[in-house]
């Protein structure tokens, strides 16, 4: 490898121990690599050991060299923050959960230091290629309008419903009355979409899904699209605003704004440790078949 970039959460003052243990192995196993972090992360991973500052330099905008890998030091939170930031590069992502479920992570914080060593030197790990969602609006967007887990269309006013009209390809599916609508991609269809009632779904498969959030129908269910239709959707509330969530980053907007949702041109590249399957992370995160 000829660089590897870390991102991190610092709000992980639980892990210390480990993590002191995983970043003094990372530099070791690293040596003639270079080796990047983020700024407000590298001060962070600084105070826990000196040397950091000495092996590992911050990313810069202006940075030409290509990047080999992403570490992503935290929970998915932490994972979807690293995904928006690594954009269109092509640079893969691999998690290392330091948070709660870590569902998109390769490994834990605990046992990373065993194994950073075998994945630098042998390129021992795979990479999976998952879609992304695109947004466009004529309301002002956050920048990188992109999701690798989920668009939601949210009301703001809890005293009032929020209905929301999605188009596929011209046509008109529904109207849904409730807490909003999310779309999500198969990726994040173990996150919020579960929680919704939306159905789970194999990161390889080229579909979208349309969950209702606490509709106001019992008619309203999850429905799966292809990926390759274009979602135009619009919002009515007796509220002024709703909120938009990116990959649970929220953006107040007026509520007579109309978004369009499309296949992004990129795709994100999550990477795993070798051996490692979906129905794995199915069984080990979720439980998936436990008696």
């Amino acid at each position: 490898m000829s660089r590897i970039d870390i991102y991190g959460n610092p709000d992980q003052s639980e892990h210390l121990v480990h993590l002191k243990s995983f970043l003094k192995t990372l530099i070791k196993a690293a040596a003639g690599c270079e080796l990047r972090a983020d700024p407000r992360y590298l001060e962070f991973i600084a105070g826990i050991i000196p040397e950091a500052r000495r092996e590992i330099a911050p990313i810069s905008t202006s940075d030409g060299e290509p990047t080999s890998l992403a570490l992503s030091i935290g929970g998915d939170g932490t994972f979807l923050t690293t995904a928006n930031r690594i954009g269109a590069s092509g640079t893969p992502i691999m998690g290392i959960n330091s948070g709660h479920l870590g569902y998109l992570s390769a490994t834990d914080i605990a046992r990373a230091d065993h194994e950073i060593a075998r994945l630098i030197t042998e390129g021992d790990y795979r990479v999976e290629s998952r879609t992304v969602i695109a947004v466009d609006s004529a309301s002002p967007l956050p920048s990188r309008p992109f999701a690798l887990n989920e668009v939601a269309f949210l009301k703001q006013d809890t005293a009032s419903m929020i209905t929301v009209t999605a188009t596929v390809n011209g046509n008109k599916l529904a109207s849904y009355s409730g807490d909003g609508l999310l779309v999500s991609t198969p990726t994040g269809s173990t996150g919020y979409n579960l929680s919704v009632g939306g159905p789970i779904m194999s990161p390889r498969c080229a579909d979208w899904i349309i969950s209702p959030i606490a509709p106001h129908s019992l008619s309203m269910r999850p429905l799966v699209v292809p990926d390759s239709v274009t979602l135009e959707i619009s919002t009515q509330s007796r509220s002024k605003t709703m909120l938009l969530a990116i990959d649970g980053r929220a953006t107040p907007l007026p509520v007579e704004s109309r978004f369009t949702l499309s296949k992004a041109p990129f795709n994100i590249h999550v990477a795993h440790l070798k051996g490692h399957t979906f129905t794995d992370t199915l069984r080990h995160k979720l439980h998936w078949g436990a008696e």
